[in-house]
């Protein structure tokens, strides 16, 4: 029987969790690890039938990581702790000889920095252990890396623009909080906007660019140019691409409470003292946020993640637009987690099953779009998790 060795036990993890007992007959026993035990136990109360077993350890430290895959004899670990603990736990895999999948690409923890460049310097290390690293296996980047491979499979002769839309519509009731952790959250959205064209990187201010999308089963929202990570690896591996962006759809309400508290400094990741004791201002606020994995219970609303993509196909000009939606209300009744946590989680749980299955396979370091998009938009689709296309006026 396999073993799934699942790090992490916020809101993403609880969704992983229930879903790879869903698929029980291919991810086998599982153990869920974190730095707090009684986290773990929590996700593994709402299960009290499955197979699983909960340990604690702490994912900034290689040594212990380890241990841990060797103790339990891991087949895979499946990482949704925090995004600054990636090269630990990949640096843990390399030294066990162990599959390795995660979410979301590396952070540094002192400096609001996200690219793929550490881990992605890591391919020769996985290659030389005869291991696969999964990179970004959750929606986006993720499922959104998934739709550019498969439009460009089915779809495109080739592929020239690409601007990446995530809406979450959905409405917790507090005046202020993040669907996901609060520090990664307010790091991403408060730094400055990139998107790639014509062959570079350009740079704007953050929230800078706008545009109104219509999206289906939601309405017309605001939403705002961000960089993000699946843009890095997209220009890589998508060919013929001249342009490609990322928009995120924001509330005046979170936007005026971010702007406020990043006025008066706590948005800041340095140090600095208060009464004799040294704070990071973005970590202390984080104390006084809600907690992302509370909001289940209280989330109504849907999300809407796609991909708008324009080419050419038989020498003619194409635009298609592959999207998902999903009700924050289902995602709780099936898994106690809000529609960001369960988006996030399921393609997690996907992409391990494929490599568990062998039908995602390969020594080194992949992200999504380098490896068949079919097996997994199908799966998408059985999980819970059903898109749809939509052809668009040229």
């Amino acid at each position: 029987m396999k073993t799934t060795l699942i790090i992490g036990a916020g809101g993403v993890s609880r969704v992983v969790v229930h879903k790879c007992v869903q698929n029980s007959d291919v991810f086998g026993r599982i153990v869920l690890a974190s730095r707090t035990i009684a986290k773990c136990d929590l996700i593994k109360s709402d299960l009290p039938d499955a197979d699983i077993e909960t340990r604690s350890v702490d994912a900034d430290s290689v040594d212990e990581i380890i241990k841990l895959i060797e103790d339990v004899d891991a087949d895979i670990v499946i990482n949704v702790a925090l995004p600054y603990q990636d090269l630990t736990i990949m640096d843990a895999c390399i030294a066990t000889k162990t599959p390795y999948l995660d979410t979301a690409n590396y952070e540094h923890p002192d400096e609001a920095k996200f690219e793929y460049k550490l881990q992605w310097a890591r391919d020769e290390k996985f290659k030389e252990a005869g291991i696969m690293g999964l990179l970004g296996s959750g929606f986006d980047p993720g499922a959104t890396n998934v739709f550019c491979a498969y439009a460009q499979k089915h779809y495109f002769d080739e592929i020239h623009t690409i601007d990446i839309l995530d809406c979450n519509a959905g409405d917790h009731g507090y005046a202020f909080a993040t669907n996901f952790n609060p520090e990664i959250n307010l790091r991403e959205v408060s730094s400055k906007g990139r998107y790639w064209e014509d062959g570079e990187w350009i740079e704007t201010e953050p929230m800078e660019i706008m545009q109104v999308w219509d999206y289906p089963e939601v309405g017309p929202k605001d939403s705002y140019l961000l960089y993000h990570e699946e843009l890095e690896s997209l220009v890589k591996n998508i060919k013929g691409l001249k342009r490609i962006r990322f928009f995120m759809t924001f509330g005046q309400s979170y936007l005026t409470h971010m702007k406020c508290l990043e006025n008066v400094g706590m948005l800041g990741i340095k140090e600095v003292e208060h009464k004799g004791t040294k704070i990071v201002p973005m970590e202390f606020l984080k104390t006084l946020l809600p907690d992302p994995a509370s909001l289940g219970p209280r989330t109504t609303g849907k999300t809407n993640i796609g991909i708008l993509a324009q080419g050419i196909k038989d020498g003619k000009k194409r635009k298609i637009y592959i999207y998902q939606v999903k009700d924050h209300e289902d995602c709780f009744a099936e898994t106690n987690s809000q529609g960001v946590s369960y988006s996030t989680g399921v393609p997690a749980m996907i992409g391990a099953k494929l490599m568990l299955q062998g039908k995602w396979s390969g020594v080194g370091v992949f992200n999504l779009e380098e490896l068949d998009p079919d097996p997994f938009m199908d799966e998408m689709n059985k999980q819970g998790l059903p898109w749809e296309i939509k052809e668009m006026e040229v």
